[in-house]
């Protein structure tokens, strides 16, 4: 089957991409569901049961390994239902002419299914031959599914404490592997030994002897060096990550994992020329392992995929990422949050994200996994958590508990944005006796961690027209930067014609390019790192921020020499483009001396 589509729409949040699927798979594109909250899915299926009149028989908590009976009726469901859409789809007749060849013409003009197609009825429209045609060459979109692997919450029962294939990130994996998908998984968060470890006891992800795997492994990476130690770990259990999948560490969605400066285009470079050797020492360790293990080798080596994402907005960046990178495809996910044919978002929170200037977008600390988080200033999630801030009753009732990971104050773990973990941590504060100024800076630190495990998923709740009783109505959104380039809502074709360049749909003439963005967005979080240091900097700190600062010294340039020498692409904004660099360049200089003088000062004085 041929890929119809060269982009995939990422994961986003908990629940804004739960259902993308349902709408989105028939017409080929691939999508990601998150697997965090077993409860929300639970919750989608029935309303959905419900919609199409379904049967629906509820998977209560109170049975044995429910969260993964959960997952596993969901995406069972899910697949059913894509199936039965994409054969509707697939039977063709002459009232649905029309609908088809909206379809072909939505695809890129280098899909080799669309000029087959188009070559196909050119002259005239045979109905049998067409649908033999779709049988053989068209497949509906890829059903993924993520799992941050560091949310793996050991449970409970009865006090006792489970087995680790209990744990939560355990748990969804057999979930997914027990479902009927032939689809990927994806992977994010770093690597989790533990829970690697766990896959090779499921046989949908070892290969068969023609190179078909029934589910595949997809790594999100953010450098190289990343993805061929984790490759390489997967191997030696002859497990074959199928795709590396790459995201910027800050211009991007969701959690934030910041490299220590390296920057997206130089990081492409390095996969683009290291791909080979990448595939064929990874694809050594392969066969060992499977010889070693009695398992099926290969007849021929396993395919491999490098896709990117994280703050592409333009056709032309898009086609540059394909061309000049020779990636697979490109992730498009925050603008989606402003298509309702293809996520799920409440129309509040879309006409929050449509009134959304750079300067509502911004790196927050609110996230219990201690990861800098993209959000949305002013979501009803953080004005819930003010208000209850200043009633004196900070943190969440913590419904859910996901990531309920910190054993300061109870070894079963307690969420850092919940009520009991905060006022705990408050006391220990008033205990301290600290300054009035030193108290009221660890005070707000305390309690700026939200409950984004229910909020991330409420918005597809009310969406969806599901009752909220037990989450409340607050909603937390994580778009990237990006966002503030996108204002209206959109529809699906509208977005898709924008991906590829039939349209265009940024009405601001200001936006920069994607890897200037990041660039910026870089240096104002070393320099945010360096302002909360810098009074107490230390020898090993100060040696980290200026080789972050290299690193990004080492990435304009390449930027410089990539832009200078480019023909034909970026031709109306290289010269702003080069430009920015150079301010760019001036204002990292400047942080550097200060980075450096600020130890230096302290030195002086006798601090270490």
């Amino acid at each position: 089957m041929k890929k119809s589509h060269s982009f995939h729409i990422p994961v986003m949040g908990i629940g804004f991409t739960i259902d993308t699927p349902l709408k989105v798979s028939q017409y080929g594109i691939d999508s990601v569901i998150s697997l965090v909250d077993d409860i929300l899915l639970e919750k989608i299926r029935k309303a959905y049961s419900e919609k199409l009149e379904i049967p629906f028989q509820e998977i209560s908590n109170k049975i044995d390994d429910f969260r993964a009976k959960r997952i596993t009726t969901y995406l069972n469901f899910l697949n059913d239902q894509v199936e039965k859409k994409f054969e509707e789809f697939k039977n063709v007749t002459l009232a649905k002419k029309n609908e088809l060849k909206e379809y072909f013409s939505s695809l890129p003009e280098t899909s080799s299914i669309k000029q087959e197609f188009n070559s196909l009825t050119e002259k005239y429209f045979n109905v049998d031959e067409i649908k033999s045609w779709l049988m053989e060459n068209l497949s509906p979109g890829s059903i993924d599914v993520n799992i941050m692997t560091k949310v793996d919450k050991d449970n409970y029962k009865k006090g006792e404490k489970l087995p680790v294939e209990y744990n939560d990130a355990h748990a969804a994996l057999r979930g997914y592997a027990n479902s009927n998908l032939h689809s990927s998984i994806i992977l994010s968060a770093g690597m989790n030994p533990r829970l690697y470890a766990y896959i090779e006891k499921f046989d949908d992800f070892f290969p068969n002897e023609d190179g078909e795997i029934k589910k595949k492994i997809v790594l999100k990476v953010s450098d190289y060096r990343s993805a061929l130690i984790q490759g390489k770990f997967f191997a030696k259990k002859g497990l074959w990550v199928s795709e590396y999948r790459i995201e910027s560490g800050l211009n991007c969605g969701g959690h934030a994992f910041a490299t220590d400066g390296y920057l997206m285009g130089p990081i492409l470079e390095e996969f683009k020329n290291n791909r080979e050797d990448l595939i064929n020492s990874v694809n050594q360790i392969l066969i060992k392992a499977l010889e070693t293990k009695n398992r099926i080798v290969p007849k021929q080596e396993l395919p491999l995929k490098i896709t990117a994402q994280g703050g592409v907005g333009t056709a032309e960046e898009h086609d540059f990422l394909m061309e000049h990178y020779n990636i697979d495809s490109v992730g498009w996910g925050t603008p989606f949050l402003l298509v309702p044919e293809a996520t799920s978002v409440d129309q509040p929170t879309i006409d929050k994200l449509i009134d959304a200037k750079e300067e509502d977008l911004y790196l927050s600390n609110i996230s219990p996994l201690g990861v800098p988080f993209n959000s949305l200033r002013g979501n009803t999630k953080d004005l819930e958590k003010l208000t209850l801030i200043t009633e004196g009753k900070p943190g969440s009732t913590c419904p859910k508990r996901y990531v309920a990971l910190n054993s300061e104050f109870n070894p079963k773990g307690l969420c850092t944005a919940s009520r009991t973990y905060q006022m705990k941590k408050i006391q220990q504060l008033e205990e301290s006796g600290a300054t009035s100024n030193d108290y009221l800076k660890k005070f707000r630190k305390i309690v700026d961690k939200g409950c984004i495990c229910v909020g991330l998923g409420t918005s597809a709740l009310i969406a969806n027209n599901i009752d909220t009783k037990t989450e409340g109505t607050g909603v937390s959104i994580c778009p990237s930067p990006n966002l503030a380039y996108f204002s209206k809502k959109m529809n699906l074709r509208e977005l898709i014609d924008h991906i590829y360049g039939r349209t265009n749909v940024i009405n601001r003439n200001d936006r920069p390019n994607m890897f200037i963005k990041e660039l910026k967005i870089y240096i104002d979080y070393l320099k945010d790192r360096f302002e909360d240091t810098k009074e107490e900097m230390t020898l090993k700190q100060e040696k980290y921020y200026i080789r972050f600062a290299d690193n990004l010294e080492n990435g304009i340039n390449y930027y410089r020499e990539l832009f200078g020498n480019l023909k034909n692409r970026f031709n109306e904004s290289k010269e702003g483009i080069l430009k920015e660099l150079n301010s760019s360049e001036l204002s990292l200089q400047k942080l550097s001396k200060e980075i450096q003088n600020a130890f230096f000062q302290k030195q002086e004085v006798g601090v270490e």
